[in-house]
């Protein structure tokens, strides 16, 4: 694999995505690759989980189903590169294109919108329309949410999102090319459609859990570095309590990977994230994330957004900055 052309191609996709994200009425037009994948992960679920069935039984039809979307979803975009790749297109066109494509893996000018609706809601149309708008982007049951618990979820949502929707596809861009970027997304989706403990999808959404738990053990850690040092370009943020932090209480997240970005916010900008809440009506007791004032509103929800802004300049440095490397080390020893 050419890591130059990959990690040119990761690069080129996070700057254009954060340039013209992905268009509205392209996806009112077409939709957008996760809906596709979306609707192939509903229909291996209802095909293929049968709650009559044994759970060993559902377990293995479960990672078969996964493998099965894989299949799909990376071959589609493995024959796609070729298809491009036949063109025989010039390089910097053929790059162009390729991250155009892959531009719609990436989330990090919607997930900046998203967010910002929430502070936007809290500051002018009261908490209803904000617990409207942060419900879009969490689970949890938004009704029980006062005005600091909308704004703690909406920056919690942000750090995991940061490294869910910005960081892992590109990450995976970087080492697997378009087909990489693909099959990350099919992993994430299946996880977060039927990657659940619940009787339906605790057999047949455990190797989706578990593949997604894998898949971003690297990315997550790689964004509370990124978090980090992004804090050292924002006034009042500190980064020296973002590492802290992140090593300290990451691990009180539920999740083995989402807590690191978190923890990373948490100890930037002084917040004190997770804590009890509510799905549906049952109550989850999570361990408190930081030291700070639990305390939040929609300014600190910009704060927030600001450390962000930052975080996403510094990922895509770091992403050009190896493909620059190895560029030069090329030119200086051709193979």
């Amino acid at each position: 694999m050419d890591l130059i052309a990959t990690f040119t191609l990761a690069a080129a996709t996070v700057a254009i995505e954060a340039g013209i994200g992905y268009p509205q009425r392209l996806f009112k037009a077409i939709g957008h690759p996760v809906t596709w994948i979306g609707a192939l992960i509903a229909r291996a679920d209802g095909r293929l989980n049968h709650e009559d069935q044994s759970f060993a039984r559902r377990r293995i039809m479960g990672a078969l189903a996964l493998g099965l979307i894989l299949t799909v979803a990376g071959g589609g975009a493995q024959l796609l590169s070729l298809g491009l790749a036949s063109l025989e297109l010039a390089r910097p066109l053929s790059l162009f294109i390729t991250a155009l494509i892959a531009s719609s893996l990436i989330a990090q000018r919607s997930l900046h919108a998203h967010v910002l609706a929430v502070a936007t809601a809290l500051d002018h149309a009261g908490l209803e329309a904000a617990q409207k708008a942060v419900g879009a982007i969490v689970g949890r049951d938004v009704r029980a949410l006062d005005e600091t618990g909308v704004a703690r979820a909406a920056i919690e949502s942000l750090a995991e999102n940061f490294s869910d929707g910005v960081v892992a596809p590109a990450f995976w861009i970087a080492f697997g090319g378009l087909p990489g970027g693909v099959c990350y997304k099919a992993i994430n989706t299946a996880d977060s459609m039927i990657g659940h403990r619940t009787k339906r999808h605790a057999a047949f959404g455990f190797a989706a859990a578990k593949l997604d738990d894998l898949v971003n053990f690297l990315p997550a850690r790689l964004s509370a570095l990124w978090i980090s040092i992004a804090a050292a370009f924002l006034p009042g943020a500190s980064p020296k309590a973002s590492q802290r932090v992140a090593r300290r209480d990451s691990r009180g997240h539920p999740s083995p990977n989402a807590g690191w970005p978190e923890a990373a916010f948490a100890g930037a900008l002084g917040f004190q994230l997770g804590g009890p809440r509510f799905y549906g009506q049952t109550r989850i007791d999570d361990a408190w994330i930081g030291s700070g004032d639990s305390a939040a509103g929609a300014r600190d929800i910009r704060r927030a957004l600001a450390l962000y802004r930052r975080a996403c300049a510094v990922h895509c440095g770091f992403l050009a900055l190896p493909a620059l490397l190895l560029l030069g080390r090329s030119l200086i020893w051709p193979a």
